[in-house]
């Protein structure tokens, strides 16, 4: 096939609020050397998207981006020092373009897609080859798309650090993106899962993707200490904290002695948390925070993920022209696991 010269892409020339989200055409950048062209064929959203949308994320951005991190797609030409790839791999980006192994810098966290660099909700992207892995055989495009952000972020804050080991016990707070990876990846690895959420709906399909125990924290507001029922009063060993203040001093209580407490994110809002140093230094607790993960631990996760023939939760796939619908599902939370936007029609 020959080599497009320009594709649609949907920027963000205001930033505040998703209905900015705009459709253009551009020009094709020239491959250089160690570049590669992808074409787009799925894109998954997280609640960073929602955030970068209203100009709110933390991190920074950068002036009208082109948002989304998280692609899967195939290669239609490559730079001619590219050695590595070819002409139709299947492939998927880092979320850090630049996050090859080891801890974050601040250069690396300059790399992220679709916040301080333009992302992936276009047509054909053009990426550095050294960001790119091989998507699992037996997932889709729409599957695979989920992977960069939601499943690497889980696999690192559970097979980081410190590995999580078969007969450890391991909580997930709701059924969200990251929330359902962590309940797959734990239950592929041999581990106990309490997962939480207010809706039994969802609570139903966590139990059907392997939780031993869930709790509603509508009904149970006091979850941490059903938490600590379940545990015989011990403690879990991993918690994959997603709602931030909010959550954060129950999660604590819940956590056993010397155990881990992976922080990712801040859905829950803001609390009181002046106790907090007290409380993790008095259980020994590793509070670690979590931006993603590297490459290397991608491609780690994608062995386990391919092992195991884990698939992917996609709650809802939506056109690449209803893309404001697509952010819309996500950002009413209807949602089990990951929102897909379909961005080839072939």
């Amino acid at each position: 096939m020959s080599v497009p010269q320009k594709t649609r892409e949907y920027r963000l020339p205001k930033v505040d609020g998703f209905h900015n989200l705009t459709l253009t055409e551009a020009p094709i950048p020239q491959l250089k050397a160690t570049e590669v062209l992808v074409k787009v064929h799925a894109v998954s959203l997280q609640f960073r998207d929602l955030i970068v949308a209203k100009g709110q994320y933390p991190l920074g951005q950068k002036e009208n981006p082109i948002p989304g991190s998280d692609l899967a797609g195939e290669i239609v030409a490559v730079g001619p020092e590219v050695s590595s790839w070819k002409v139709g791999d299947r492939v998927s980006a880092n979320f850090a373009t630049d996050h090859i192994f080891g801890d974050v810098t601040d250069e690396i966290k300059a790399t992220g897609l679709g916040a301080p660099i333009d992302g992936v909700l276009t047509e054909y992207k053009v990426l550095p080859a050294h960001a790119l892995v091989h998507i699992p055989e037996h997932l889709s495009y729409e599957e695979a798309s989920t992977l960069p952000c939601a499943a690497v972020t889980a696999y690192n804050g559970l097979l980081g650090l410190n590995p999580l080991k078969g007969g450890d016990v391991v909580l997930v707070q709701g059924t969200g993106g990251v929330s359902i990876f962590g309940l797959q990846l734990a239950v592929a690895s041999g581990a106990t899962v309490i997962a939480t959420s207010s809706s039994d709906r969802k609570l139903e399909i966590a139990k059907k993707l392997g939780a031993a125990h869930t709790i509603n924290y509508k009904t149970t507001p006091d979850w941490d200490q059903e938490v600590l029922k379940i545990t015989n009063g011990r403690g879990v060993d991993y918690i994959l904290e997603v709602g931030g203040p909010g959550t954060l001093m129950k999660s604590v209580n819940a956590i056993r002695y010397g155990g881990t407490i992976s922080l990712i994110g801040f859905v829950a809002g803001q609390a009181d948390v002046n106790a907090l140093p007290v409380m993790v230094l008095s259980k020994s607790v590793i509070l670690r925070g979590i931006l993603i993960g590297s490459r290397s631990q991608f491609e780690d996760m994608n062995r386990l993920i391919s092992a195991v023939k884990l698939r992917p939760v996609v709650d809802k796939v939506f056109s690449f022209e209803d893309t404001r619908k697509a952010y819309e599902y996500q950002e009413s939370q209807q949602h089990v696991g990951k929102v897909v936007i379909k961005v080839s029609k072939d």
